[in-house]
């Protein structure tokens, strides 16, 4: 099973509440009224995107009517969502919205991954992650770039736990050509991504889609993650990446588009053992 995430328990904590209150015909206002307090700070509890105090949560069990075992749980969701998650330290520099993400994944069964770009971060080396990082902001403080890497590394981690996630990445074959950091860099890179998929079979795959495979939805788009969850109760998330902007998709249908366009990456791209062989030949290119 997953590690319990914070983040995770108070979005079902959310999920819970607004499924409750559709089931009683409530509008978000009229809920707000029971809690004493805004529409919209209803809307940010149940999205997940803040934690209900205890006097709330207790009006709104109450005027939910939820019986005594499901009270419970929802107090276990909120005792749990109190505790503090590895990412709360780099609130510094990083977005809300990124550090609500590595919550999500850290609590995740799996993550479905796209990018025409570069490697996806949860299989880089160091001098891979560092190379990035100088990319997208060549003035940042090293303290800072420290903190950067140390927080990737420890994202890096549910890899290699006892219950692993599971990732499937699907990246083109212009990213493993792509000379970030330099070609000794870029070698180290590819060797190491080699290595990671033929050690980790039941949890790892990544798979190119070559030059010739033509063209296909999310090959102008940019890099997105699908994150799937154990619980039935939670839906797919997506999470998107593009210059100016990082965002978290919960909107079923926004996400049912990301699925399908990674289902057609998925179908342009070589199978498991043709990619890695070819991941190993572009990495003896560059020796």
């Amino acid at each position: 099973m997953a590690p319990q995430s914070p983040t995770i328990a108070i979005w079902e904590l959310g999920l819970r509440l607004r499924e409750r209150r559709y089931l009683l015909g409530l509008t978000a206002t009229e809920a707000g009224r029971l809690a004493r307090c805004t529409q919209a700070h209803v809307s940010e509890i149940e999205r997940g995107r803040t934690r209900a105090t205890k006097d709330k949560l207790t009006r709104l069990i109450k005027s939910y009517e939820f019986d005594s075992d499901e009270s419970a749980e929802l107090w276990n969701l909120h005792d749990h969502g109190a505790q503090r998650g590895w990412w709360n330290r780099y609130t510094g520099i990083f977005s809300n919205e990124l550090l609500r993400f590595f919550g999500y994944e850290y609590g995740a069964e799996s993550v479905r991954t796209y990018s025409g770009g570069l490697i996806p971060g949860l299989v880089q080396t160091e001098d891979y992650i560092r190379a990035v990082i100088r990319g997208a902001a060549p003035n940042l403080r090293l303290s800072e770039e420290e903190l950067r890497v140390t927080a990737r590394k420890t994202r890096q981690r549910r890899l290699v736990e006892d219950d692993p996630l599971h990732l499937t990445a699907v990246i083109s074959e212009a990213t493993l050509r792509q000379c970030v950091g330099g070609v000794a860099v870029l070698r180290g890179q590819l060797e190491h991504l080699a290595r990671l998929v033929a050690e980790q079979p039941e949890n790892l795959t990544v798979r190119v889609i070559p030059f010739s495979a033509g063209g296909f939805d999310a090959l102008d788009g940019s890099s997105f993650h699908l994150v799937g969850f154990t619980s039935p109760r939670l839906p797919t998330l997506a999470w998107q990446e593009t210059i100016t902007s990082t965002s978290l998709i919960d909107h079923t249908m926004t996400v049912r588009e990301y699925t399908l366009a990674y289902h057609q990456a998925e179908e342009r791209a070589l199978d498991r053992e043709e990619s890695l062989r070819l991941i190993r030949d572009t990495a003896k290119e560059l020796s």
